[in-house]
């Protein structure tokens, strides 16, 4: 509860950038050999090379860009009927306390 929603959803994004990033560069170098077959077979092959290629390239681009901002919409619609805080322009001052300071060790004042 203690941040906004807003900052929760870039926080999550910046925490979940390099996991993300690290795993989808990772796995297209894995399948690269296959987009760029020759030999027998290797129309098969670089057709499914490119489509994981791609696939994984747009399950990144979901993942970094569009799950944070689905987070931040869905919640801002969860919420849009919550009371909002205002804070008080003059908050009251502190009481006053009718107890003199102690005087501490070495005060030369006391």
């Amino acid at each position: 509860d203690g941040m906004s929603i807003r900052d929760a959803a870039l926080e999550g994004a910046r925490v979940r950038l390099r996991p993300i990033l690290m795993t989808s560069f990772a796995f297209i170098l894995g399948v690269l050999p296959l987009a760029i077959a020759s030999g027998s077979g290797a129309v098969a092959r670089r057709v499914m090379g490119t489509g994981v290629i791609g696939g994984m390239l747009t399950a990144s681009f979901i993942a970094i860009l569009v799950v944070p901002a689905s987070f931040y919409m869905f919640e801002k619609m969860a919420h849009r009927n919550d009371p909002v805080e205002i804070p008080e322009e003059n908050p009251p001052a502190d009481p006053p306390t009718d107890t003199p300071p102690t005087p501490t060790k070495g005060d030369t004042n006391a």
